[in-house]
């Protein structure tokens, strides 16, 4: 699995209202706390995590273009993903169950291909919301390079009862692919399997006709 590296992590106790505001943040929840990181998907499960573990909400992430290889500074990484809670011991406490979390995720690869597929058990309030499902839903994170991102998708899809909630069309900001797919636990994690087979299918045979 490749790591991800936490780049930077910065709390606003009391940020400046106008400013939570224009970053998503409800009323009631005027503290924030901001991280980078070389990863984006691992840390929008991570920051997902943090919504389940705390009273915060993932007022803010956006993945940067074309990936942490081509970062503009040391601490840009990848993504920014910002959480909002009431107090800034919630906001503490939502960090770092996100940073925990991202202890234990990461890109796994076929050959020298990079990809993500990840069963989250019970999505919280942040994923519930890009999937459009019920919060506790189970959700199929699945994320590859273009080709290998949409052939995998298709696999994943025919292989389990599955239903595809977000799509993510190739390029993505890092030049990805992929979608989120809802279903049972047992559903999500065999089309990750399926999924994970089909990139190490085209990394083995690119040109296979």
């Amino acid at each position: 699995m490749i790591p991800v590296k936490v780049l930077a992590v910065r709390y606003l106790p009391g940020a400046v209202p106008a400013l939570s505001k224009a970053l998503g943040a409800t009323d009631g929840y005027p503290c924030l706390g901001m991280l980078t990181t070389d990863c984006d998907d691992a840390t929008y499960i991570a920051l997902d995590a943090a919504t389940k573990a705390a009273d915060v909400q993932v007022c803010y992430g956006h993945s940067f273009y074309a990936g942490a290889a081509n970062a503009s500074t040391p601490n840009a990484g990848e993504v920014i993903g910002i959480l909002a809670g009431p107090t800034p011991g919630a906001v503490r406490s939502g960090m770092e169950a996100a940073l925990s979390a991202l202890e234990r995720l990461g890109f796994d690869e076929a050959g020298e291909v990079p990809y993500l597929a990840h069963t989250v058990a019970s999505v919280g309030s942040f994923l519930a919301r890009e999937a459009g499902v019920p919060k506790g839903s189970a959700v199929a994170y699945l994320i590859a390079p273009p080709l290998e991102s949409m052939y995998a998708l298709d696999a994943a899809l025919k292989a389990a009862d599955v239903k595809l909630c977000k799509l993510y069309p190739p390029p993505s900001e890092t030049n990805f692919g992929g979608g989120l797919l809802s279903g049972t636990q047992s559903a999500c994690e065999a089309a990750c399997s399926a999924f994970a087979a089909a990139v190490a299918e085209v990394a083995a045979r690119p040109k296979d006709k």
